[in-house]
This record gives structure tokens, sequence and C-alpha cells, in this order.
């Protein structure tokens, strides 16, 4: 007796209450049916007619499918049924929809940190749709089960008509037995049909049972479906809540961020006016003093510093008796400026006091920064310095903290463009120090003045610079291409006055704001006597042009401080092109640089002169450039 195949697995749907959101689905086994040709029906017994047999009538052998069902049948029986297609497909479809979930949170074994409220809003709602998706898989795998329990039914009623008809046809046999009792042959193949539809009968039966253990999983597993179903909506409510907390949640932070935005931007606004009140206190425009080490790294005997006071320095000079009756007699000269930097200042310190200075320039203010002093006092060490991190001047400095202070202020809305150029001042002409072409097709360049008073160079180039790295490339090539010389006081003297100027466009376009300042760091060439430099034939003619500019820069320095109506700005390019730095809407910064040695005592005399020329000057009160 042969038994029917019974689904040895079920669908299970696990509850998605873990991060991992599994699920494991068992597909039901395909069902197959197995049909068999009906027997064909005994032949009628002959019927004897005077005393002779004569040959028996036989029917061709009818043959009557099965209805189609989806669990297996016999192949034993009498009949052959058509095999119809299973739902393998449609389950698996369901299985791999159930066992993929639509979107796999990312990270899933780590926890989102608790300031990320958009990355949980999107994990609930990835939940959400897990959820959804989910559900709307049970839902067909469920009608795929009353699909199958409903063709189980008809096969069932299918089952018991051809039982019944079976009957008939064993009821007809046993009739046809009792006429042809007489006849072996027959009797013996009515009693073959017999056994057989006994076995068809008892497979169906047992087909019969196997149905109804399906069904009755069937059922159970639909009622397991319906408790998940349920659970899962209850979850989805719950989500559905949870997610609209947190959307709320999310408004108030976003109205707190916009306030805590517009109390940043008050307060940068007050740190800006507060700052500028603090340097307009100090004075607009400002003179420092340093002195240079001596070479061997031994002590200067004229130059003294009070180790408490450090604003001021003293020169001493023993002088000899004009009568020559009298002793000699010491004479000093006391200087006060805004800060005297000792032999032993390094450059960090020196930056540090005109870093308030530089972040005048990002506020909105015009800011000029210039190095004076005879030749070998450690301008252009000042200004630029060396390639290391320690040695580095006031221009690589000025250039990070500017950058820096910029990337601070793009949290708060604010945008920057950067612009830089390099120019030279040789022998009273311009040059551009950025300039890459082939020196005999130099382009020549004039200083204008436009209708809002900014001068401009012509055919300059002007470099977009977006970093530290690429400011300090243009310094790079300008140093190239700058003018230098030996002379008998330096081994490379700087024969032309540099100025680097990097103009900056600030936008914020939240605030409706915008602010545009330059700022300007100047390294102007060494003042030399010509006795002391013995400068011949184009030392000479550079010499020339330094001190003349350098002069008329001391002549606009006492129009300026006596306030006069008229200031010869014109007298040389140097005094044009930084008129609005000494002059007009700027803050300015001058360091006087004085070398140690005895035998310079009268050019570092003069260069203090000067700059207390230059420190007793009173500009206007710059105001910020901004619209």
């Amino acid at each position: 007796m042969s038994r029917l195949p019974v689904m040895s697995q079920k669908r299970v749907l696990v509850s998605s209450s873990s991060s991992s959101e599994n699920m494991q689905d068992f597909a039901p086994l395909q069902k197959r049916i197995r049909h068999d040709a009906e027997p064909a029906k005994p032949q009628a017994a002959a019927t004897v007619i005077m005393g002779a047999r004569p040959t028996a009538s036989s029917k061709p052998a009818v043959s009557k499918p099965i209805a189609r069902s989806r669990a297996a049948t016999v192949a034993s029986g009498p009949s052959r049924g058509v095999v119809k297609p299973p739902v393998k497909a449609a389950a698996a479809k369901v299985a791999s929809t159930a066992k993929a979930p639509t979107g796999a949170k990312v990270g899933a074994g780590s926890r989102r940190p608790p300031w990320d409220l958009k990355g949980k809003v999107c994990d609930m709602e990835e939940k959400v749709q897990n959820y959804q998706t989910k559900y709307k898989s049970v839902n067909q795998e469920n009608e795929v089960l009353k699909e199958s329990m409903a063709q189980n039914q008809l096969r069932t009623s299918e089952m018991k008509k051809e039982l019944e008809r079976l009957r008939n046809t064993n009821s007809e046999y046993e009739n046809q037995l009792e006429i042809l009792s007489g006849v072996e042959e027959e009797l013996a193949r009515v009693s073959a049909d017999k056994d057989r539809l006994e076995q068809q009968l008892n497979d169906l039966k047992a087909r019969y049972k196997s149905l109804e253990t399906l069904n009755c999983n069937n059922e159970t597993e639909l009622q397991t479906m319906k408790v998940t179903i349920s659970a899962q909506e209850s979850t989805v409510a719950q989500l559905r809540q949870a997610l609209g907390e947190s959307r709320e949640e999310v408004h108030s932070l976003k109205e707190t961020v916009s306030q805590q935005k517009d109390e940043l931007y008050a307060g940068e606004m007050e740190r800006r006016k507060l700052h500028n009140t603090i340097q307009e206190l100090k004075g607009n425009i400002r003179v420092f003093c340093r002195v240079r080490p001596l070479r061997d790294g031994g002590l200067s005997k004229h130059i003294s510093l009070a180790a408490d006071d450090k604003t001021s320095i003293c020169l001493a000079k023993t002088e000899e008796s004009h009568t020559g009756k009298g002793t000699d007699t010491q004479r000093n000269y006391t200087f006060s400026f805004d800060r005297v930097f000792g032999p032993q200042a390094s450059q960090q310190e020196v930056f540090e006091e005109i870093s308030l200075l530089v972040q005048s320039a990002l506020d909105g203010y015009n800011v000029c920064c210039f190095a004076y002093g005879p030749t070998g006092s450690g301008k252009t060490y000042t200004m630029e310095g060396e390639e290391y991190d320690e040695t580095r001047g006031v221009i690589p400095r000025a250039v990070q903290q500017i950058f820096k202070a910029s990337d601070k202020l793009a949290c708060q809305g604010w945008e920057f463009t950067f612009t830089a150029s390099f120019v030279e001042i040789y022998n009273d002409t311009l040059r551009d120090l950025l300039y890459k072409g082939k020196a005999d097709k130099r382009p020549e360049h004039e200083i204008r003045k436009s209708n809002n008073n900014e001068l401009t160079v012509t055919n300059l180039t002007y470099q977009k610079v977006s970093c530290e790295d690429q400011v300090l490339g243009l310094i790079a090539l300008a140093n190239n291409n700058r003018a230098t010389a030996q002379t008998s006081q330096n081994d490379r003297s700087s024969r032309s006055h540099s100025v680097f100027r990097l103009d900056i466009d600030g936008v914020n376009v939240g605030r409706d704001a915008k602010c545009k300042s330059s700022l300007c760091l100047v390294d102007l060439a060494g003042s030399e006597r010509l006795l002391k430099s013995q400068s011949q034939g184009e030392r000479f003619k550079e010499m020339t042009a330094i001190n003349g500019s350098l002069s008329n820069l001391g002549i606009v320095i006492a129009a300026l401080a006596n306030k006069e109506s008229f200031v010869p700005y014109r007298n040389s390019k140097l005094t044009y092109l930084l008129q609005n730095c000494l002059g007009g809407n700027s803050k300015t910064l001058m360091f006087v640089n004085i070398a140690p040695e005895s035998d310079s005592f009268g050019e570092t005399l003069n260069s203090l002169r000067f700059a207390s020329k230059v420190n007793d000057c009173v500009i206007g009160t710059a105001s910020a450039n901004r619209k």
C-alpha cells in the first residue's frame, strides 16, 4: 500500500523584534499527481446459442481522468489525470520577499550617536517600510493557502465521486460474475479487477487522509499568520507614534538651532565691534621695533633694553670733547614705541602682537604691515622668514591665520573669496613678481585710482587662491623673481620694495551681509649710505632709487603728522601705492628693524628717528567696508 507524501515543512513568520529582522520561510512541498489509465472493463459474457459458444464481444477500455489536485496521487489508480503546475514559484517569491527586506540598515551592529536624529528617523522609516512589506507577503501567502485548500476540497469531492463510480462498477462486476460464474477465465479477470479496484480504493482513502492532514496544517499555519500580522500591526502603530514624536522633537531642535545661529551671528558682530574698538584704542597706526641679534651671538654694547619695559629702547654713544680739554661724554638716545622686541624674540612672539590686527582684515578693515630699516637689519626675515615652522615670518603666518579664521566663519554662513598679487618697486618702476613669461616681454604697469578711491595696477597678475599652500607657492615664485644683489653690507640684499596683497571678499547670503578688505604686507628695501655701502654702477643707481623712495616716504609721514592739507603721495611709486594704507581707511603697522653692530649706529639712529615720526602720526578712524 503506497503512502502519499505529506507536507513536511511549513512557513513560519518570525516577529521582527531583532535588529537584523531576518525571517525563516519554509515553502510547502510541491504536490505531485500521478495518474494511471483506468483498466478496461471486463468483456461481456458470451451467449451460448444452439450448443455452440460464440465469440465474446468486447468493448474498448475507457479511461476517465481524475480531477487535478495539488496533493500527490498514487500511481496505481485506474485512471490518469493531468498534472497541474505547482505554486512553487509564487511561494518562492513570497519567501524571497520575506527574507530580503527592502532597506538594509547600514551598521546595524552599532548605535547611532544621540545627535544623529535624522539618521534615527531614517532607521524608523526603514523599519516601517519593512513591516509593510512583510504584511503584504503574509497576505499573499494566505491567498495561496486559501486557493490550495479550495483545490484540495474540490479534489476530495471528485475522489468521492470516483469512489462511488468505482463502487457502482464493482456492483456491475459482481452481477456479471454471477451471470458468468461458469466461465473461469472471466471470473479470474473479474477477480483481478476487483482486487485492483480495492487497492485503488485503499489508495484513495489514504490520499483523502493525507489531504485532511494537509488541510489541518494549512489552517494552523493560517492562524499563526493571523497572530503574527496582528502583532506586526501593533508594532507598526507604535512605530508610527514614535515617528510622530521624533518629528516633533526634530522640529523643536531645528528651531533651537536657528535661534542659536541668530545668537552666534549677533555675538560675532559684537566681537567685531569690540575688537575694532580695542584696535582703535591701540592706535590705527602703530610702530614696533625689532633688534636683530649679533652674528657671533654676543651682546650689543650701545643698545640697551629695559627688562621691565617692552616699549622703549636706548642708544648710547661716547662723544669726544671738541676742545680737547674736557673728558669724553656719553650721550643717550631714548625712543618709545608700541612694542620693542629684543634679539631673543621668536617669530611666533612677534606675530602674536599683530595677529589681532590680521583678524581685522577678515572683519572688513584694510590692514597694512611693512618692515623698514637699513640693509642687513632683518626685514625680510621678519616678513617672510624661513621654510621651517618655527622660523616662518609674518606673511605666511598671517595667511595661515586668515584661512583658519575663514573656515571657522563658514559654519555661520560666511563665504570668502581670496585674490593674491605680488608686486615690487625696482628703480621706481613696477614689476609683477608673479609673471611667468619671458623677461624681455614684461608688460608695463601703472597705478590707477578708481572712483571709489581703490588703487589697482594695470597688467598685474591677480591669482585666485583657496588654501594656504597656494599662497606659499606664490611667495616662493615671487622670491625667485625679486631683484637682489650682493653688497658690502649684505650678501643678498633686497634691491626693491615688495608688496604682497591679499584681497578678501566675504558674503553671508543668509544674513544679506557683505564685506570687502585687503591685507598688504610690505618688505621695504634697506636704506644705506654711500660711504658705507661703496655702491658703484648699477648698485649705485639702485641705492639712489631706494633712498629716494624712502625719503619720500618720510616726507609723506611728516605731512600726515603735521596734518597738512596736501600730502605728496605721487612723489614716488612707493608712497602712491601705499597711500590708502598710510593716510586712508586702513589700520597700519610698521616694523623698524635695526642692526646691533656698533658700526651701524648712524643707520640705526636715523631709522629710529624716522620710526618715531611715524609713531607720532595720527590718521583717521578706520571703518569696515561692509554692505
